[in-house]
């Protein structure tokens, strides 16, 4: 028997679904207007939301986070080739990875493709990123999310993320900043969030996944197999659904996030989320097995 919390959530889960598939018409129709005889970009967002959506927050990670973390966090769009083509999970009887090529239509900074051979060893390693802000630090998990470990560090070596700036920023409703997207502007005024390497894998580590504060998980579309390189902090608990792979957990840094997510947002997307005030440029990107 469903309780008045369950009603409640399932209200607000509707309000949510209605609300970000007006966005997603209005963008559309937006980029048809801006860009015209371009294919539309494929737009990131936060999809399944049951938290956030229950505190009438949002995100346009997909990639917009979450799918939003808009992988910009929070709008839906149509599923890429790639993602219905169905990159495969990690192979752990050949120790391979398949990623494939994204055929989204997003932004593209081409720096190859990831090995296919990984390791699941060491169960952790560590990755920096510096910032504008100081250091955050996540350690993340090689253990479980093997493929996506080794794309952060391949784009880490690529110095992909090397000057780009964190797009999309919730508040206390939707916590998290979503970064990745290196052709973001975080200006308030670009479509930031449509930005990716070129190539989208499967998600990892999604049983019993949760997004509390500490998280670093991967924005990605609405579809199944469409991570690529944005990924959201989380500073507070978000009710996401488990789709999106957690890859890390944050160890240094949550400070700076409570710091930006305190300045706020310019121009609210009109579901609470937009480019932070207090900007937040990557400088540079390491990732190191723990010795």
């Amino acid at each position: 028997m469903a309780t008045g919390k369950d009603r409640q959530r399932q209200l607000a889960r509707e309000h949510y679904e209605r609300q970000m598939q007006r966005r997603v018409e209005r963008e559309q129709k937006a980029k048809r207007t801006a860009i015209i005889g371009s294919s539309v970009g494929v737009v990131i967002v936060i999809g399944g939301i049951v938290a956030a959506v229950a505190l009438l927050g949002g995100n346009g990670a997909g990639t917009d986070a979450a799918s939003s973390p808009s992988a910009s966090a929070a709008d839906t769009a149509a599923p890429s080739a790639s993602a219905a083509a169905g990159p495969k999970p990690y192979d752990a009887a050949t120790g391979t990875c398949d990623y494939v090529k994204d055929a989204g239509g997003g932004q593209v900074k081409d720096v190859g493709m990831p090995p296919a051979k990984v390791k699941t060893t060491p169960a952790t390693k560590t990755m920096t990123i510096k910032t504008n802000q100081g250091d955050i630090v996540v350690e993340l998990n090689n253990a479980k999310a093997p493929c996506t470990t080794n794309s952060l560090e391949f784009l880490a070596k690529k110095k992909y993320y090397d000057g780009s700036k964190c797009h999309r920023l919730g508040s206390d409703k939707f916590p998290m900043l979503q970064c990745g997207d290196p052709t973001a502007k975080a200006d308030g005024k670009s479509q930031d969030g449509t930005g990716g390497p070129g190539y989208v894998m499967a998600e990892e580590n999604l049983q019993g996944a949760q997004y509390k504060r500490g998280v670093m998980a991967m924005a990605k579309t609405q579809a199944p197999g469409s991570t690529g390189s944005q990924f959201f902090l989380v500073f507070g608990d978000i009710g996401l659904t488990p789709d999106y792979t957690p890859v890390g957990t944050i160890t240094k840094g949550l400070d700076i996030l409570d710091k930006v997510n305190k300045a706020g947002v310019i121009g609210d997307a009109g579901d609470g989320t937009g480019a932070p005030k207090e900007t937040v440029e990557i400088k540079d990107v390491t990732i190191a097995s723990k010795g």
